[in-house]
């Protein structure tokens, strides 16, 4: 099944906040073996991307894919777009109205709707990664495999400052996407990435630094491709990451699931922090034994989950090249 773009109306939903909608369309695509045949991979995507994971123009076939660490010949995979992402009509102006568990019980809706009783595996990076957290926390029988990768269950102070500046940029700057995304860069990068690319060499035709030409090349490629209010929606949602939000703690919500929890940071990752990952990590591991945590090793910072991709198959392997083998 290759790239089914679907909708499912989601009636009457009421965020957290209290605002009711009484129609929300929750758009998604199908790759792989076909619906209830095979295990199924529900795959979170972050900011700026979209349910097309895999193939041409996806923005995870490097690990999706036919042969691939997921491979679409052994697994059904499943990718919802966040509503108001922008990747279909649909925009949500009041980006205010919503949290990162609004969306995980949107999915949650969503999964309910296509008669999925479990999934094989969740696995999202960034703020779908934290999304993935919420599902979990919302519906502990929800996985059997939770992957959240350069992520955590909360947004940090740290997390929600810099998001604070990107609402800011967002909504004063007069070129707001490119201003945005070019502060953005340099959370998901790090000091030792760009030295590493760039060495203080100096773009001739431009006459300035190629680290600022670079800089606003990628402002101008999101302001074409993006949306003003998707990028406000997101950018909230990275924010509001927290599933002991209204009530609970760590170790009651996590303690319900059965599911085995795979953390994965970043060594450079100046965003999500393994130290946090590390200390959620050694928190969880008090009351759950098939808890584990491993590292990226990357000078590139939180974008490295998009990047290596031959350390994340060799950290995947053994939770979906093992179970293909054995079946």
């Amino acid at each position: 099944m290759e790239n089914i773009q679907n909708l499912i109306n989601i009636q009457n939903f009421t965020t957290e906040s209290g605002v009711l909608y009484h129609s929300l369309p929750l758009s998604y695509s199908l790759f792989g073996l076909t619906l209830h045949t095979a295990p199924v991979i529900l795959v979170n995507h972050a900011l700026t991307g979209n349910a097309q994971v895999t193939g041409e123009n996806g923005w995870w076939s490097d690990l999706i894919g036919l042969g691939k660490t997921i491979d679409i010949n052994k697994y059904t995979i499943l990718a919802f777009n966040v509503p108001g992402n922008g990747n279909d009509s649909f925009i949500i102006e009041k980006y205010q109205d919503f949290t990162t568990r609004d969306i995980a019980r949107i999915f949650l809706e969503g999964i309910k709707a296509l008669h999925i009783q479990k999934t094989f595996a969740i696995i999202g990076g960034s703020v779908g990664g934290g999304i993935a957290w919420e599902m979990l926390a919302l519906a502990p029988n929800c996985t059997q495999h939770l992957i959240p990768i350069a992520t955590d269950w909360k947004s940090t102070d740290w997390m929600i400052a810099n998001c604070y500046l990107q609402e800011q940029i967002l909504n004063n700057s007069s070129k707001p996407v490119e201003d945005a995304r070019i502060h953005a860069m340099l959370c998901y990068r790090s000091p030792e990435s760009f030295k590493e690319k760039f060495k203080r060499t100096i773009n001739e035709n431009l006459k300035i630094f190629n680290i600022e030409s670079w800089l606003a090349h990628h402002g101008e490629k999101l302001q074409k491709r993006y949306q003003l209010s998707s990028y406000k929606l997101m950018n909230q949602l990275l924010k509001t990451i927290d599933i002991t939000r209204n009530g609970g703690d760590l170790e009651t919500l996590v303690g319900k699931t059965e599911a085995s929890i795979h953390i994965i940071a970043i060594n450079s990752d100046l965003f999500f922090i393994p130290k946090e990952n590390l200390e959620t990590y050694n928190e969880l591991k008090k009351f759950k034994d098939n808890v584990f945590y491993s590292e990226i090793d990357s000078v590139h910072g939180h974008d490295a989950f998009l990047i290596e991709y031959k350390q994340l198959d060799h950290l995947l392997a053994t939770i979906f090249k093992a179970e293909t083998i054995e079946k």
